[in-house]
């Protein structure tokens, strides 16, 4: 069987985002993590609420209004400007771009603020390119200009774009692994910046052992701000997700505003391979009828409100809808005066800026496809104090009438 490069890249930057995640959690944040196995019975607390893990399903007592979780305290960011020297005279520039949609970009912002201080070069801001031909736009288009300037102060100079007298074809092409080292930036990029002056950085994603170094490296601090410090939402795609939220909120009055989202699209589940895995009896994607029967057996109501990361409303997701009647995708929850711009096509850089944004807020996320989506939207959610990830485990079990088996992560 061939091996899905796009599953390989997704994978080793899955366990790039948690090795930054290292640097601003403790290990016990995930000691309370809970994987029941069948027969067994397990005493164990969701907020205080008294519940009862059997053949691993979560029971909760009477009191309890369902698997609901509240959120902990926000993490203390791994990074410091405290000990930064002044920037001094710029060198040249690095320049680069944005590109595969918003899972990357922060691997592709930590890279290249890693080079640019490094090298003491100016960072020029990037373009953003979608997947799609014609879905390219500028930084402003998606990101907030002013706060990313600003999270660099002290670190990198940043501008908005390259001086008149530089030329585009003047710029020495360079490549640098994700998680780019010192000793990588000395030996590779160094010289070629120093004999060109300005650089155009593309970051690959090599299949490299991921383990965390014993030793914390000088640019640890810089790539850690450049990852989860750096981007923040334009002013109004912040107004459609913050609109887009609390209609769902609105709709889940019975549920306290409380919400799940899942990360379910039909046309990955159409090309991903989902077939159990020969070795670790796990799959790595769930259809909607698996999704609905697990929340089921989970313990959430029929009244709960959820969220699908689907463009666009689809006959196969009504299996969903017959068992969650509150089943919504974004075009049907956000302002109709939005939908020209931020649904302009299927599958757009804005809708999966939204779908990122919307799942790291919900009160639940269940990921239905696993892979770096996944991974984002994991380390925002640990990072923001919102760990209630509820992953499916043995769903077949379901339909033959056995039981199932999930995992919360409670930070």
């Amino acid at each position: 069987m061939g091996v899905d490069l796009r599953q390989v890249v997704a994978a080793v930057l899955t366990l790039t985002m948690f090795v930054m995640l290292g640097q601003m959690i403790k290990r016990d944040h995930f000691d309370s993590l809970r994987e029941t196995l069948p027969g067994e019975s397990l005493d164990v607390q969701f907020n205080g609420a008294n519940t009862i893990a059997h053949d691993g399903l979560v029971k909760l007592s009477k009191r309890s209004k369902g698997p609901w979780m509240e959120g902990i305290q926000e993490l203390k960011p791994c990074w410091s400007k405290a000990d930064s020297d002044e920037i001094g005279q710029s060198r040249g520039y690095v320049t680069f771009s944005l590109t595969n949609g918003p899972e990357y970009h922060v691997s592709q912002i930590a890279d290249a603020v890693v080079v640019a201080s490094y090298l003491s070069a100016t960072l020029v801001l990037p373009d953003i390119r979608g997947s799609k031909p014609g879905d390219g736009r500028n930084f402003e288009d998606i990101y907030d200009v002013e706060k990313f300037m600003k999270s660099l102060d002290g670190i990198v100079k940043v501008v908005k774009e390259l001086p008149n007298e530089i030329s585009i074809r003047d710029l020495a092409a360079v490549k640098v692994p994700n998680r780019v080292t010192k000793d990588h930036i000395v030996e590779s990029v160094e010289p070629i910046f120093r004999s060109k002056g300005n650089i155009r950085l593309a970051t690959y994603f090599p299949t490299l052992n991921m383990r965390r170094t014993a030793q914390k490296t000088s640019v640890d601090s810089v790539a850690c701000l450049g990852m989860f410090g750096t981007l923040e939402l334009q002013a109004e795609a912040v107004e459609v997700i913050d609109s887009m939220i609390e209609r769902l909120r609105t709709l889940s009055c019975k549920s306290d505003g409380q919400f799940i989202a899942v990360d379910l699209r039909v046309d990955i589940l159409k090309n991903k391979n989902c077939h159990e895995s020969r070795s670790t009896r796990v799959k790595n994607c769930y259809n909607a009828q698996e999704i609905a029967l697990f929340l089921r057996k989970v313990g959430f109501d029929i009244d709960t409100t959820i969220y699908l990361t689907q463009s666009r409303w689809e006959n196969s997701l009504s299996v969903l809808k017959d068992i969650f009647p509150k089943t919504y995708t974004k075009e049907t929850i956000m302002p109709e005066e939005k939908k020209g711009k931020f649904l302009e096509y299927e599958d757009s850089e804005f809708e999966k800026v939204i779908d990122l944004y919307i799942c790291s807020q919900s009160d639940v996320f269940v990921p239905a496809i696993s892979g770096l989506f996944y991974a984002n939207v994991a380390g925002k959610r640990i990072a923001s104090g919102k760990p209630q990830i509820l992953v499916p485990a043995d769903i077949s079990a379901l339909r033959s009438g056995g039981t199932s088996k999930g995992c919360w992560f409670d930070a």
